[in-house]
């Protein structure tokens, strides 16, 4: 058992193999670590005891002997250093340890606020941990609903645009040529252009061009006879459908026309007029030739083909040629001639459904003096679409060249102009 080497006293046994026994001459009790001179017996004892049974984990080292004292140094100044703190500079009071936070490198005097600083460091880094996960959560939900309205928004746009569509091409089921030519003249008659009188009177008179199939000319402003009454071109159309004449084009119309109010173009009517053996073909001019959008190929074209049969270069020439078909988007006209001015400017003659009836009547009277022919003229600053098309008829078919069309027809019906 290790004995106090001044005064015999037993030391604990945890002491054994710690402390070493160090010997002096003058017989004053020794610190067993350092040999210093202590005040008394007792004191060193109780300093002794006061030692913690197992040595604390690795941490700040102790000022005087350089050992590791963990957490618990000013007990280990006290216990293992006690009897120096009555010498001068060695008291607790200028003993200082500094803490460093492992996380921040921070320098603390206490051990107690280097924890409580510690804590604040794990409070802070839980709190930002959170706070990250809510604004990646919060920033995913407003994504996804930004997402969702644009969708919404998308849909909604589209919708809009088909239904415009159909609107456009008459595929809104709004009703068919009679609704239209109804309210046609309900609109002349609230504006004022026509007396109700007028009104039923045409109303009767296009409910039995109906019911004949056939328009004697009462609803027009034409006086030919037996012209086809719309219907009945619808159902025409529908007929060449069935032989097998356009089944592209058929599709697109659900192959149902009649009763529909829906767009007429180059297409159906070279369906229709090959259907009936009529020889024809349709030019596509895709593009402007000319600038500002003109399309100077166009009237060179119609020209062209009113010109064919003036070879005695009179003034004015009167031709056989049957009119020819003008098609674009959102409107469809008949030209009937072709002006070509002293300065080489062309002028086309049209024929416009949208033009006033009443407008057109004057066409007929024997005394006009030629204003009229205004409504008639377009020239080469007056077609600025996109896209024309026309058909023209240039003959008649055989039972053969008929069919042959028809297959033709299923795979290309335009032949388009550079």
């Amino acid at each position: 058992m290790l004995a106090c080497d001044v005064c015999g006293q037993p030391l604990p046994a945890e002491a054994e193999g710690r402390y070493p026994q160090r010997t002096h001459p003058d017989r004053r009790p020794r610190c067993p670590l350092c040999a210093a001179a202590a005040p008394g017996c007792d004191e060193l004892r109780r300093q002794v005891e006061a030692i913690p049974q197992e040595p604390g984990p690795a941490g700040p080292e102790c000022p005087l002997c350089g050992e590791a004292a963990g957490r618990e140094l000013e007990a280990h100044v006290r216990a293992r250093h006690g009897h120096l703190l009555g010498a001068p500079g060695t008291d607790m009071e200028n003993v200082e340890q500094l803490y460093e936070c492992p996380m921040c490198s921070l320098t603390c005097t206490n051990i107690q606020i280097l924890q409580e600083h510690v804590d604040l460091h794990l409070e802070e880094q839980s709190f930002s941990e959170g706070g990250n996960i809510r604004d990646l959560e919060l920033a995913q939900q407003l994504q996804m609903e930004e997402d969702k309205q644009q969708r919404s928004e998308e849909e909604k746009r589209e919708r809009e645009e088909f239904k415009k569509l159909q609107r456009q091409y008459g595929l809104d089921n709004s009703g068919g040529y009679k609704q239209q030519f109804l309210k046609n003249m309900e609109r002349e008659v609230d504006r004022g252009r026509m007396q109700p009188f007028e009104y039923h009177k045409r109303k009767a008179d296009m409910m039995e061009c109906l019911a004949f199939g056939v328009d004697d000319g009462r609803t027009k402003t034409s006086d030919t006879t037996l012209i086809p009454s719309i219907p009945k071109i619808q159902s025409m159309i529908e007929d060449a459908w069935r032989e097998g004449f356009d089944p592209h084009g058929a599709s697109h119309f659900n192959n149902r026309l009649h009763g529909s109010k829906a767009w007429i173009g180059a297409s159906e009517i070279y369906s229709l007029l090959t259907s009936l053996r009529i020889k024809c073909q349709i030019i596509d001019f895709h593009k402007p030739t000319g600038p500002m959008g003109t399309h100077p190929r166009l009237f060179e074209w119609v020209l062209h083909y009113y010109s064919t049969d003036n070879e005695g270069g009179a003034k004015v020439v009167c031709t056989s040629k049957p009119p020819i078909y003008l098609q674009h988007q959102g409107h469809s006209r008949i030209i009937v001639g072709i002006e070509e001015r002293k300065n080489k400017t062309l002028c086309l003659l049209l024929f416009d459904p949208g033009c006033p009836s009443q407008e057109m009547q004057k066409l007929l009277k024997q005394n006009s003096d030629g204003t009229g022919l205004k409504l008639l003229q377009k020239f080469v600053g007056s077609l600025k679409k996109k896209q024309y098309q026309i058909v023209a008829v240039d003959g008649v078919l055989s039972l053969e060249e008929k069919a042959a069309r028809c297959h033709a027809s299923q795979v290309l019906t335009s032949e388009k102009i550079p």
